[in-house]
C-alpha cells in the first residue's frame, strides 16, 4: 500500500512516499480504507522518536484520519464494512490502509465530509476533555485561549462557547484573531504587539481569567498564569513554541491556581468511557451547529512532509489535512 514512510528517527523532511505492507488485522480491531488524515504536532514528535510511545521502524505516521471500514476483526460489534468512520490510529494515518482498535473508532456524523472528519477527533476531543472534564468549566466563567488561530485553539473557542463561557482569544496575528472571532471569541489580543497581561487585566476589570487553555508554552504561558483569577485552572495542552514553561509554586499557592495536564490520548486505554462520552456530546454539538471545523489547507499524500513543516512553523490557521487519494 502507498504510505508516507518513516525509516529512521529524524526530521519530517526525511519522510518519503513509498510502500509498506498492509497491516495485519487482529481481534477487536478494524481495517480502514483511509481517505484523509489530520496533521498534528504529535506526528512531528513521533517521527523524531521523542513521543511517549515508539513504534517499530519502518512505519507510517498519522495520528488520526477518516475513511470507510473494510473489514472487522473477531469480537468487533457496532461496525461493519462500508461504515464511514473517524479513527485514532496512533500511527498509520498517512497510508492507504490503517488497522486500529475498534474502541478508538467513531462513526462519522451525518453531513460531515472526510476532510473535516479527519481533523475532528484529536482537536475537538482534546478541547472538550480539557475544558469540561479537566477544568470543569462552568457557564459564565472566562477562558483565555492561547494560540487561538491554530487547529486546537479554534476548537477550544467553540467548545468553551458551547458550555456558555466568555472567551478571550490570543494569537500572533490579526488574521488568526479574525478567524478566532468568527468562531465565537468575545475578545481578541494580538500578543505580538500588545502586553498580554495588561490586556487581560483590562478585559476582566482586573479579575483575571478562570481558565487558561495553553497549547503554546514559553513566555506566553508564564504571562497567562500570572493573569489568572482566584482558583483558576491552567490547562497544559502542548508546547508549540518548543519551550516548556516553569511555574513559580508560590504564585500558585497564593491564588489557589491549579496546573492541570491534559494528555487526551491516554484516555484511550485508561478511561475509554470518558473519551466516548465526550464524542457523544461533541456529536450533539455538531448536530446543533455549534461546531464549525476549519480545514485551512489540504495536501496530497506525497506532500505530507511539507504539511508537517507548515504546522511546526506555525504557518497554519485551523487544521491541515492530508488527502490520501489526492
Amino acid at each position: 500500500m502507498r504510505a508516507i514512510v518513516c525509516e529512521d528517527w529524524g526530521e519530517p523532511g526525511d519522510l518519503k512516499l513509498g510502500d509498506l505492507p498492509e497491516p495485519e488485522l487482529g481481534p477487536g480491531q478494524v481495517r480502514i480504507r483511509m481517505r484523509a488524515a489530520g496533521v498534528n504536532f504529535a506526528d512531528i514528535v513521533l517521527v523524531r522518536g521523542q513521543y511517549q510511545e515508539k513504534p517499530e521502524l519502518p512505519f507510517a505516521p498519522g495520528l488520526e484520519g477518516a475513511g470507510e471500514i473494510m473489514e472487522v476483526g473477531a469480537g468487533v460489534t457496532g461496525f461493519k464494512p462500508g461504515d464511514r468512520v473517524m479513527a485514532l490510529t496512533s500511527t498509520g494515518g498517512f497510508a492507504e490502509q490503517a488497522v486500529c482498535d475498534a474502541s478508538t473508532v467513531f462513526h462519522t456524523p451525518d453531513g460531515m465530509d472526510d476532510h473535516t472528519a479527519a481533523a475532528f477527533a484529536v482537536a475537538y476531543g482534546t478541547s472538550h476533555l480539557a475544558l469540561t472534564h479537566r477544568a470543569n468549566l462552568q457557564p459564565g466563567e472566562t477562558v483565555l485561549v492561547l494560540g487561538a488561530g491554530g487547529g486546537v485553539g479554534l476548537t477550544a473557542i467553540e467548545c468553551a462557547k458551547a458550555v456558555g463561557a466568555t472567551v478571550i482569544a490570543a494569537a500572533s496575528s490579526d488574521e488568526k484573531l479574525a478567524l478566532a472571532t468568527e468562531r465565537g471569541a468575545d475578545h481578541a489580543i494580538n500578543y505580538s504587539d500588545a502586553d498580554l497581561r495588561a490586556e487581560i487585566r483590562r478585559l476582566t476589570d482586573g479579575n483575571g481569567v478562570d481558565v487558561v487553555y495553553d497549547p503554546v508554552g514559553g513566555d506566553l504561558a508564564t504571562a497567562a498564569m500570572r493573569s489568572m483569577a482566584w482558583a483558576g485552572r491552567f490547562l497544559v495542552i502542548g508546547f508549540a513554541s518548543g519551550d516548556v514553561p516553569q511555574f513559580p509554586a508560590n504564585y500558585l499557592l497564593v491564588k489557589n491556581i491549579a496546573i492541570v495536564g491534559v494528555y487526551w490520548g491516554a484516555y484511550r486505554n485508561r478511561e475509554p468511557e470518558t473519551m466516548r462520552a465526550g464524542f457523544e456530546e461533541l456529536g450533539r454539538w455538531w448536530a446543533e451547529g455549534k461546531l464549525k471545523p476549519h480545514v485551512s489547507k489540504v495536501y496530497p499524500l506525497a506532500d505530507a512532509p511539507e504539511a508537517l513543516a507548515a504546522l511546526e512553523g506555525r504557518q497554519a490557521t485551523g487544521r491541515l489535512v492530508i488527502d490520501i487519494d489526492g
